[in-house]
C-alpha cells in the first residue's frame, strides 16, 4: 500500500489559480458590433455575458406577448422578429421588424407593451432586466448604448408614421423595400436581392394595407420591372432609382 509522503507534498509550490481561457460565448458573435455589447471590453464582455442565456424561437413562435411582465430583454443575433399591437376591434397593427443586432423588451413599465413574436427562425441573447439594470450603474457605457438604440426606434416610429399617413399603396411598398434594403446594408448584408422573409398580412398590418392591396402592389412594381420576385423570399430591385421615385425620396 502507498503511503502518503507529508514531506514531499509540504515541499511543493503553492497552487496558483489559473485563469479560465475559453472564450466568452459573446466573442463569437457575427453581430456584436450591432448590439449593446459593442462599446464592451472584455472584462466587461464576461460579465454580461454571465448573465445572459440564448433563447432558440421557431417561426411564428412568441417571444412575449402584450400585458406580460417584462421580466427580460432580448438582443436578436439571427432571424427576424415583428412586433405588434392589439387593437380593441381585434386588428393588429404591426410596429416593427427586428433584424440581427436589434433590441428588444425595454420597457419603463411593469408589463409589456406590445407582443413580439418570430417571423424566422430566430436566436436571440436573453438578459435579466434587474440584473442588466445592475450593470448599467457600473458600466455607464451600456446606457448610453441604450440611449442610442432608443433614439434610433424613435426615427424608425417617425418613418413608419409617414408610411401610415401620407404615402399610396404603391409608395409604401417602395418604401418599405427600400428600408429592407438599407437595414441589410446596416447590418453588413448584400442590400439587393432583398430577403422579404415575413408575409404580405404582416406587411400589411405593417404599413396599414390589406393582404390583396400588398399583393396587388409587389404585382404592379414587378409588371412594370422596377422589381424582380425570386425564390425563397427574395425580391431583387432591377431598378433602384425608379422605385426611389416612387417611394418619393425615400
Amino acid at each position: 500500500m502507498r503511503v502518503f509522503d507529508f514531506d514531499r507534498v509540504s515541499k511543493l509550490s503553492p497552487a496558483v489559480p489559473r485563469e479560465r481561457t475559453e472564450a466568452s460565448p459573446c466573442a463569437a458573435c457575427t453581430v456584436r458590433g450591432m448590439t449593446i455589447c459593442a462599446p464592451l471590453d472584455n472584462q466587461e464582455l464576461a460579465q454580461v455575458s454571465a448573465i445572459m442565456t440564448s433563447v432558440e424561437l421557431t417561426s411564428g413562435e412568441p417571444l412575449f406577448d402584450e400585458g406580460e411582465e417584462a421580466g427580460n430583454v432580448y438582443n436578436v443575433t439571427s432571424g427576424t422578429v415583428k412586433v405588434y399591437k392589439l387593437l380593441p376591434d381585434g386588428r393588429r397593427q404591426v410596429t416593427g421588424f427586428l433584424f440581427p443586432g436589434d433590441f428588444v423588451g425595454l420597457a419603463r413599465q411593469e408589463t409589456y407593451a406590445f407582443s413580439a413574436e418570430a417571423v424566422t427562425p430566430c436566436l436571440l441573447c436573453r438578459f435579466p432586466r434587474s440584473k442588466l439594470e445592475n450593470l448599467m450603474q457600473r458600466m455607464p457605457k451600456i446606457e448610453q448604448r441604450l440611449l442610442n438604440i432608443a433614439s434610433n426606434e424613435l426615427v424608425a416610429a417617425q418613418e413608419q408614421m409617414l408610411l401610415l399617413g401620407r404615402k399610396t399603396a404603391r409608395e409604401k411598398i417602395a418604401s418599405f423595400l427600400l428600408m429592407l434594403s438599407k437595414r441589410a446594408r446596416q447590418r453588413g448584408q448584400a442590400d439587393d436581392p432583398v430577403m422579404v422573409p415575413m408575409s404580405r398580412t404582416d406587411i400589411g398590418d405593417y404599413l396599414g394595407l390589406t393582404t390583396e392591396t400588398v399583393s396587388r402592389s409587389f404585382t404592379q412594381l414587378k409588371q412594370d420591372g422596377v422589381i424582380q420576385l425570386l425564390p425563397n423570399h427574395q425580391v431583387k430591385l432591377a431598378q433602384r432609382e425608379a422605385l426611389e421615385d416612387i417611394a418619393g425620396g425615400f
